[in-house]
């Protein structure tokens, strides 16, 4: 059946194509045009499967009703499910969601934000490298709507959805020392990130709260680009050489592949090393032992960066909300309390 167009509807009931118009864009009451008529436009289009022009409404309506998801790595199980949180509920806002990864590349992040641009989507929710400052200010000078998910630009004035990060590896941290863990090590990725280095503030401020001392040697960065060799690396110096009774991880894919590193050397895991991974994979609580995480509100950090989005679409404006959302524990096997 050959699609039929807003001209096509209004012949047939003889009305102007512009009141048609006005219906199937939502602006009917807006435009006084009767509740009767109104529903007869609806009424019609529906019977005779009405689709719309995308391209002919976006240059009418000034939009193009996409926006742009900006992540390191969309096959990372926190980005993918952020992700679909995003994509959820942007669909029944009435938004599509345009995905690209960077790879944690400033360069990479600065072409995907110009390429965004040039598919003219309304917005950007992006997962930022934190080292693209000229794009961020330029988007912000342009009042162009964006939010930062996750990470920060601490001397720019942006909407933000971040987490707890101290907050939450303090909490890691002092959950092992509570369960009797002396010596406890921290692995890290080397990543120049405000959010990576507040959670090394988190291991320190953890031990300055139960009065122990900090020692770098059993603190170890792990090269983000060969994560295995690197993580290998440190794992065996904090097993083999400092001896550490709990290892808390600053990412879960540092924590995956540190438990299989440990069951591979029969490291028995709580009772020789207890873990803890900031950030949890679905996986967690099948593994063995269990994964104690500290866990995100992924669908509250989801549902906040759209509306925060769509608001700032909506109104023109670009208003400036830094919304930190909490972390809580969940408590497993491998930290020795279960």
């Amino acid at each position: 059946m050959k699609s039929i167009s807003l001209k096509d509807i209004a012949i047939a009931l003889n009305l102007s194509k512009t009141t048609v118009s006005y219906v199937m864009n939502n602006r009917g009451d807006e435009k006084r045009v009767s509740k009767e008529t109104q529903d007869r436009i609806k009424q019609y289009a529906q019977t005779h499967s009405y689709k719309p022009n995308q391209l002919a409404r976006s240059l009418s309506l000034g939009k193009s009703n996409m926006i742009g998801l900006i992540v390191p790595n969309i096959s990372d199980s926190f980005f993918a499910q952020i992700a679909r949180r995003i994509e959820k509920k942007a669909e029944k806002l009435g938004y599509n969601v345009v995905f690209s990864s960077t790879g944690e590349s400033p360069e990479r992040e600065s072409k995907i934000i110009q390429s965004m641009l040039d598919r003219q989507v309304d917005g950007l929710i992006i997962v930022s490298s934190e080292k693209n400052h000229d794009d961020i200010l330029k988007l912000k000078k342009g009042n162009f709507p964006f939010v930062i998910v996750g990470r920060k630009y601490t001397d720019i004035e942006t909407n933000v959805v971040a987490l707890e990060d101290k907050d939450g590896v303090t909490s890691a941290v002092e959950l092992l020392i509570d369960n009797g863990r002396k010596y406890i090590g921290f692995i890290t990725i080397s990543l120049e990130l405000d959010s990576i280095k507040d959670r090394l503030k988190g291991y320190k401020q953890a031990l300055k709260n139960k009065n122990i001392s900090y020692n770098p040697n059993v603190v170890k960065h792990v090269t983000y680009n060969d994560v295995e060799a690197s993580l290998k690396e440190a794992m065996n110096e904090l097993v083999y050489q400092e001896k550490v009774d709990g290892i808390v991880f600053a990412t879960h894919y540092l924590a995956e592949e540190g438990l299989r590193l440990l069951k591979l050397n029969n490291i028995n895991v709580p009772e020789e090393v207890a873990i803890v991974s900031f950030g949890k994979d679905r996986g967690f609580d099948l593994f063995d032992p269990p994964l104690t995480s500290v866990d995100f509100p992924i669908i509250e950090m989801g549902d906040t960066a759209v509306d925060l989005l769509l608001d700032a679409i909506e109104n023109k404006v670009v208003a400036t909300k830094n919304i930190i959302m909490k972390t809580k524990l969940d408590i497993k096997q491998s930290c020795g309390s279960i």
